[in-house]
């Protein structure tokens, strides 16, 4: 099965800024596009607002003079829909309403031909529910673009529980003719992005609940620790926390309040004052004339420790031994026994993130996850109340002289980056295990959707296919809520890894 010949037309139903953006790509990519709205006249006004952004991508050079004049001469409004006859794929970009996806359709199969594909861009609605009420359900597909449609690579295919496959396919050669990434995955709740998404937003949000520490401070550690490009504050203050908040709790409700989904009081107070991000002014930070950004909380400068000893060999942080050494620290090493850590001069201990709490211990300092320790310009270490000043002074001036700025927060088991590198992990792999994706198409579409340094399967490689299960297992002793439970999928993951490690080679 092929993508659409390119003198096929496509239509978009709908044309708001998503249904401006698809129609667009498939613009751009060469098919003649019919654009309706059920609004009078908003159709016409979305033609000449598609045809201003061609003219900035000739002023850009993305486009000939030539080529724009040819796109815009197969770009035309559709006064009903009726005049959509004869398309060969219709896309709708309409409200986020089950009932009124469900009516287009319907109205749509008795004009369309019986060949014709019916896509539906929904991000929070059941394919299959909507397919459930047409007469040939087969030909519905999901193609859910991202924001901004004509930027962003990533097209979700979703097939619903009675999609043809010959439907899915030539959709997804369709994205892919159009220049985009297409993946394919089962129609599940957010499913891929939105699903696993989750807890990147949830664990900020519950270190910020639990009183460990500010949004600046989280995002910071995200950003720079983490890698991400974004911290979850910021994130959701662009996305809005109406539209951030709503996808959790539509992704909640449709996994029957699975409590690894649960919504966030705190967004919730967030939306209910109308602070809804960016767009109003102020969400988690203030976007209003003259405010000021606040500053991560930063440790000032201690001194570092003489020497340390390392226990183990730190299994995902153990390039910090080199570093140290680069700084002149002198590292003493003795036999591996149970754990991984490092022991300081006061006789302290530093120990990388791995779900448990400082309280738990009598002197230790916990340090988060980094996505590459060489060039992560910020870390964070968490302590008690109970954790010497001592301990927590040489721990701060031991990443200090490695060049880092820290970040000391409170006593959060599974700290910030560690916590939520380990639940995204989960969530992939039970998706792959359930057959929302494949692995590849799971990292391809949280690099590509949402911008992660890594896909969670390949970081999962990095750190060991045991390693999130077990920080997981700690938090889940905890907070025993149930949020933090491996899942089976997960703990098959792990034991396979270990039984690969331990066989001969």
């Amino acid at each position: 099965m092929t993508a659409l010949d390119l003198s096929s037309p496509v239509a978009v139903v709908g044309t708001g800024t998503m249904g401006q953006g698809i129609a667009q790509v498939a613009l751009v990519a060469g098919h003649p596009v019919r654009l309706y709205d059920a609004a009078p006249g908003r159709a016409r006004e979305a033609a000449d607002a598609i045809g201003a952004r061609l003219d900035r991508l000739v002023e850009k050079e993305r486009l000939t003079g030539a080529e724009r004049d040819a796109a815009r001469a197969r770009l035309g409004p559709a006064e009903t829909l009726a005049d959509l006859a004869g398309c060969a794929l219709v896309a709708e970009a309409v409200v986020e309403r089950l009932d009124v996806k469900q009516e287009l359709f319907r109205a749509l199969e008795d004009v369309v031909g019986d060949d014709c594909l019916l896509a539906t861009n929904t991000s929070s609605l059941s394919v299959t529910a909507i397919g459930g009420a047409l007469g040939n359900p087969g030909r519905l597909v999901g193609l859910h673009f991202f924001n901004p449609a004509p930027l962003l690579p990533l097209v979700e295919v979703v097939s619903g529980f009675a999609t043809d496959v010959e439907s899915a396919t030539r959709a997804y050669e369709t994205a892919r003719a159009w220049g985009k990434t297409p993946v394919a995955c089962a129609d599940t709740p957010g499913f891929i992005v939105n699903r696993i998404a989750r807890p990147f937003y949830a664990e900020a949000l519950a270190v910020h609940e639990d009183q460990g520490a500010d949004p600046a401070t989280i995002d910071a550690v995200l950003r720079e620790s983490g890698g991400f490009r974004m911290g979850a504050f910021e994130l959701t203050d662009l996305i809005g926390q109406d539209v951030n908040e709503s996808v959790t709790h539509s992704v909640w409700q449709a996994f029957f309040q699975d409590v690894r989904f649960t919504p966030s009081l705190a967004q919730r107070r967030l939306v209910e004052s109308g602070r809804l991000g960016r767009k109003s002014g102020q969400g988690w930070y203030d976007y209003r004339h003259g405010a000021e950004r606040p500053e991560p909380h930063t440790a000032e400068p201690a001194e570092p420790p003489a020497y340390v000893v390392a226990e183990g060999d730190l299994g995902p942080a153990a390039e910090l031994l080199a570093l140290i050494r680069e700084a002149g620290i002198e590292v003493r090493t003795e036999g591996e026994d149970n754990g991984t850590r490092l022991v300081l001069p006061g006789g302290g201990q530093l120990v990388l993130a791995d779900g448990q709490t400082s309280v738990e211990f009598r002197d230790v300092v916990y340090f988060d996850l980094a996505l590459d320790y060489r060039r992560a310009a910020r870390l964070a270490l968490s302590a008690s109340h109970f954790t010497s000043p001592r301990t927590v002074a040489e721990a701060t001036g031991l990443f200090q002289a490695l060049g880092k700025k820290v970040s000391v927060i409170g006593d959060v088991p599974g700290m910030i980056v560690a916590r939520t590198v380990a639940r995204l992990i989960d969530l992939a792999v039970e998706a792959v295990a359930k057959g929302v994706a494949t692995e590849e198409d799971v990292d391809t579409a949280m690099r590509l959707g949402v911008n992660y340094p890594l896909g969670p399967l390949e970081w999962s490689r990095r750190l060991g296919g045991d390693w999130a299960c077990a920080v997981l297992d700690n938090l889940h002793q905890c907070t025993p809520s149930g949020r933090y439970a491996p899942s089976l999928a997960l703990y098959r993951h792990a034991y396979a890894a270990d039984k690969q490690e331990g066989t001969p080679s």
